[in-house]
């Protein structure tokens, strides 16, 4: 009789496998999906009368298919919007072209001038959801350093550092998120 060839243990084979296995998984980089945190209103009550915005009011961003990015009728690149957006709430020395102020009594803030600024957002089917995204977070900073500055000077903390609830409110209704979406449409491209 010849000489036995030795077997390989195959038990030890799946645990080594099971090791490259988690090895591979805790060393690897996974791209995690981005995506939006905001509360939607509640729906308007039916017999509600839909107001008409003026036109100063409304800051109009456009994207097109070629993600390019056209605010208040100029091209105008990414990096630029949130100053722009934050000009265009603050509106600090109550310029025609900029929206209207209207006063408030906030408690804890006493009386306080509240823009009537409304962010309109539209973008192309086209448009990428990278770009989307970026331009929906250069919106949502610009906001949150309006209130962080508000914040600051009000209470002496940043605004996500508040711990009360009322001085949270405060702020969220003297600086409001007004951002209206437009369903996406065909624009097309843009020079």
């Amino acid at each position: 009789m010849g000489k036995k060839i030795p077997e390989i243990n195959s038990g030890s084979m799946a645990d080594i496998s099971f090791l490259l296995l988690t090895f591979f998984l805790l060393t690897s980089s996974i791209d995690t999906d981005l995506g939006i945190t905001r509360k939607l209103p509640p729906p308007p009550p039916p017999e509600r009368k839909i107001d008409r915005i003026k036109e100063r009011n409304v800051f109009v961003v456009l994207v097109n298919s070629n993600n390019q990015l056209m605010v208040q009728g100029k091209g105008m690149d990414i990096s630029q919007l949130k100053d722009e957006t934050k000009k265009f709430l603050e509106n600090p020395y109550d310029d025609p072209n900029l929206p209207e102020k209207q006063d408030v009594n906030i408690d804890l803030l006493g009386n306080y001038k509240v823009s009537k600024g409304v962010i309109s957002l539209q973008n192309d089917r086209g448009t990428t959801y990278e770009m989307y995204i970026k331009v929906q977070n250069e919106l949502t900073a610009a906001v949150n350093e309006l209130r962080n500055e508000l914040s600051k000077k009000k209470f002496g903390v940043k605004f996500e550092d508040l711990k009360d609830e009322a001085q949270t409110k405060a702020i969220q209704k003297a600086i409001p998120v007004s951002i209206s979406e437009a369903e996406p449409k065909n624009v097309g491209g843009q020079k």
